[in-house]
């Protein structure tokens, strides 16, 4: 799943979200005198968060203060991600307004995220072939016997038991590490370049920086070492790829492969902590259905991804785009220029389009299609590879555990914050 697609809101009046502000630096006390731990505000599940109503494009702000048009209806949102009159290049010109107030992965102008046209199609290419659904659907064996191992070890642990750190954080880090042949890769060192590469407050500039660039050495020595060593992973792969295809640098081949570990297992871990906290709280009649039929999980996965969102979306209100010339959408011209944001959230919920809610939709087919993977050219290369295994944990868990719940209020969740995604740090269950 693309990391692109991770944040759904804007400051644009005053029912919005409030923007957050700059980093924080590192706490300083007195050497002699403790600082009292601060206690965080309980956040609501990302399932109960407030949307707009959509509506015509509308003028708002970033953070950075940078004037940006939100655009908020279903039939808007496929426009401005199809439309080739509005690009992610234009986003990292020269003369381009700045988006954020601190650097992520997503901010490499040279990456596959950041270019249109011939440069990203080329880039795409590479490994394009690896995420058909013909591709995936060749994994699915192996991910459900990798589903099932995890869920014997969580039964044997006993309950109650944390299923984030048990279930639903080592899933997608065992498939995307044996997609890509990263057999042996510690979690934690994996985590940490995952939270920085995502950070929009939990770190310092600085300290982003510096994880970014050992995880940078990382694809570099990985793609080394695939060189003289071939295999039949996807870095191996990707290098085939590029070597018959121009112009693609090493900086390139490096933000590809990493971007790929970390959009290969943050988004689905991300989704699949959230699913999990709507069905065994607000949804929780639907969960014996899930384990009826595959069929019945893979209904249920759709909805989820359509309703439920990656993050807050305070920092990145949508899915960023730049207008080449003057592009009218939704009866408003948007001058050439200007910087857009698909609010893709908001999009997902458009009561024109989708007239019902999880709680009486969950197993029927979507009404339109869903933008939580985006669409046009950038749509999200890992969208089937995010649905298989969504679907096989979802079902194989309510199987396996049909009375499973929350050993806990859901107000009582410790999240993770600052990142352009939100999920729980752990979540308690019991059966």
């Amino acid at each position: 799943m693309s990391a692109e697609n991770s944040a759904t809101r804007a400051t644009t009046g005053p029912a919005e979200t409030h923007a957050p502000g700059p980093p924080r630096p590192a706490t300083l006390t007195h050497p002699t005198t403790p600082s009292a731990p601060t206690a965080l505000p309980p956040l609501p599940p990302l399932h109960c968060l407030r949307r707009l109503e959509p509506g015509p494009p509308r003028l708002g702000a970033l953070p950075t203060g940078t004037p940006v048009w939100l655009v908020s209806r279903h039939a808007d949102v496929r426009q401005v991600l199809a439309d080739p009159r509005l690009g992610r290049a234009p986003l990292y010109a020269p003369d381009a307004p700045p988006l954020t107030l601190a650097p992520n992965l997503l901010d490499d102008p040279q990456g596959i995220l950041n270019l249109d046209g011939a440069g990203h199609q080329r880039l795409r290419r590479t490994v394009q072939r690896a995420f058909t659904p013909r591709a995936i659907a060749r994994w699915r064996p192996w991910v459900a016997s990798v589903v099932e191992a995890l869920l014997d070890e969580l039964i044997d642990q006993g309950s109650p038991a944390d299923i984030i750190a048990g279930y639903t954080r080592p899933l997608p880090v065992a498939v995307i590490s044996r997609l890509m042949g990263l057999d042996g890769l510690d979690g934690k060192r994996l985590a940490h370049w995952s939270d920085h590469a995502l950070s929009t407050t939990a770190h310092s500039t600085q300290a982003v920086r510096v994880a970014m660039d050992e995880f940078a050495g990382f694809g570099a020595e990985l793609i080394a070492e695939r060189r003289a060593a071939p295999g039949d992973d996807l870095v191996s792969g990707l290098l085939e790829a590029a070597r018959e295809s121009d112009g693609i640098t090493e900086q390139q081949l490096v933000s590809l492969v990493i971007g790929l570990v970390v959009a290969g297992h943050e988004t689905t871990m991300t989704m699949l902590g959230n699913a999990l906290v709507y069905l065994l709280s607000d949804g929780r009649e639907a969960w014996h259905r899930l384990s009826s039929d595959e069929q019945s999980a893979a209904a249920a996965t759709e909805q989820l991804l359509r309703a439920v969102p990656l993050g807050d979306g305070d920092v990145l209100p949508g899915l960023f785009r730049r207008t080449v010339e003057d592009v009218e959408i939704g009866g408003v011209v948007i001058p050439a220029g200007s910087v857009v944001a698909a609010d893709t959230r908001t999009a997902n919920h458009d009561p024109e389009v989708f007239t019902g809610d999880l709680l009486t939709e969950l197993f029927s087919p979507l009404a339109a299609p869903m933008y939580t993977f985006g669409a046009g050219p950038h749509h999200c290369l890992g969208a089937w590879l995010a649905r298989m295994e969504l679907e096989l944990a979802l079902h194989r868990l309510a199987r396996r555990l049909p009375s499973l719940r929350l050993a806990g209020p859901a107000g009582s969740i410790d999240w993770r914050r600052g990142l352009l995604t939100r999920s729980p740090n752990a979540l308690q269950v019991a059966w």
